[in-house]
């Protein structure tokens, strides 16, 4: 149901993506960043609900999944706002 859009001087429409390849590229990077995290933070339960295990409380879940996971959004924030077409100085 697209129309083509018709311009007045004779000068086609050129249609672009927002994001480009090198958008991308960082978006599964921090994709992967935040699954790593959760991946990470699983486990560490216990099949009978009387006895307590201590890996809950170990390094690998309470500070490196989470970092982890923020360093993945971080890198996401970065995708969304990074410009390939920027020109350096």
């Amino acid at each position: 149901m697209a129309q083509k859009q018709n311009i007045s001087n004779g000068q086609a429409v050129k249609h672009e993506f927002i994001f480009h390849k090198k958008n991308y590229l960082f978006m599964f990077l921090g994709i992967a960043f935040i699954t790593m995290g959760f991946i990470l933070m699983s486990g560490g339960g216990s099949n009978d609900p009387n006895v307590f295990n201590e890996d809950i409380y170990n390094f690998r879940r309470i500070r490196l999944a989470p970092t982890l996971v923020l360093i993945g959004l971080g890198i996401e924030i970065y995708a969304i706002l990074l410009n390939p077409h920027k020109k350096r100085k």
